[in-house]
């Protein structure tokens, strides 16, 4: 059975830094697409940023700048790095690893950003 496993989250004041990983276990992770999506509150899921198989990689407008998406096959990783964070940014974070019609979710991880 396929694992995401997200760490990393947290509460941090605003201008603060994050690291998100996802650990991905049974699976062939360098054959997929590493997502990182977030859902706020009375909100919708939103797409945060993707790296492809490849390494071609995408990041949400609003997080441009801030934001970085990497992984490392090696260790079945993947990573969000997150610098300048606003109170906006808050949400529970998710990983996903997708191919094809296939794809996978990790349980989240809460971010909070509050002075």
């Amino acid at each position: 059975q396929v694992h995401l496993v997200e760490s990393g989250g947290g509460l941090v004041q605003p201008g603060g830094s994050l690291r998100l990983s996802c650990v991905a276990s049974n699976i062939l992770f360098n054959s997929y697409a590493m997502r990182w999506y977030r859902q706020a509150p009375g909100k919708q899921r939103e797409l945060v940023a993707s790296v492809t198989s490849g390494g071609a990689t995408y990041v949400l407008d609003s997080v441009k700048g801030r934001f970085t998406i990497s992984r490392d096959n090696a260790k079945n990783t993947g990573y969000l790095q997150m610098n300048s964070l606003e109170p906006e940014d808050t949400a529970v974070y998710y990983c996903n690893a997708a191919r094809y019609r296939e794809e996978h979710w990790g349980q989240g991880t809460q971010v909070t950003v509050s002075s």
